[in-house]
């Protein structure tokens, strides 16, 4: 890992000098943690603790996981540094996630996961979630239904569709995350899902699917296994 501090680097090396001329893409994860640390720590650069960070949590997916306490435990960073890092990688989830970000339609299970799964993989309790689609299938609207415990997320089809009323969808798919990794639906699961569809068609909004996501690219659909 580099110890050499940034601001003895040549200046055609700098990560915010490399950002600027050949834009964030053109930076490593450890470069671009490092603009977001902004200084390193006694006796090491930004970059070696950005480094020091990512083999600590085995990547920037860990880093995503953590909590303030367990990056404060990481030689180097102190509730300042954590809090940004957090921040950091938050908005990056909203930026994945947010209503309209693509403009292309939401077409498969996969186009959910791509919404969805960086938002709500990592989390440790159950978020039921709702994507509002406009008549060309486009997210108008990403609405969270209800949060529920460790294992449990209980939804009741009224607040879904008050939801969908109020942003004029056309159609909703759903979304939860299991935060255990595995995927693969519950019973409970599957009844409110053939419920909350069964509501959708009285009201004239079609639930399209239900979409079960967790940690890394692992999602369920429920329409692709016939559920729906």
């Amino acid at each position: 890992m580099n110890t050499v501090r940034i601001v003895d680097m040549p200046a055609v090396d700098r990560p915010r000098e490399r950002l600027l001329r050949a834009g964030p893409a053109a930076l490593s994860t450890a470069e671009l943690l490092a603009i977001i640390l902004r200084v390193g720590s006694k006796g090491d650069s930004a970059i070696t603790l950005a480094n020091r960070i990512l083999a600590e949590f085995n990547g920037i997916e860990g880093v995503g996981r953590s909590s303030v306490a367990e990056l404060c435990q990481v030689r180097g960073v102190g509730k300042a540094k954590a809090v940004q890092i957090l921040a950091a990688i938050e908005l990056g989830r909203r930026v994945a996630a947010a209503p309209g970000s693509s403009g292309e339609p939401v077409t498969s299970a996969a186009d959910v996961h791509r919404h969805m799964g960086p938002i709500l993989g990592h989390l440790d309790r159950e978020h039921f979630c709702a994507l509002m689609l406009n008549t060309r299938g486009q997210v108008i609207a990403n609405a969270t239904i209800s949060i529920g415990s460790l294992n449990a997320s209980l939804v009741h089809p009224r607040e879904l569709f008050r939801d969908a009323v109020r942003h004029s969808a056309a159609s909703m798919i759903l979304v939860h995350n299991h935060p255990s990794g595995d995927v693969t639906p519950s019973e409970e699961d599957i009844r409110l899902t053939r419920r909350l569809v069964k509501c959708g068609d009285l009201m004239g909004i079609q639930i399209i699917d239900h979409v079960i996501v967790s940690r890394g690219h692992k999602f369920f659909s429920m329409k692709e296994h016939g559920y729906i």
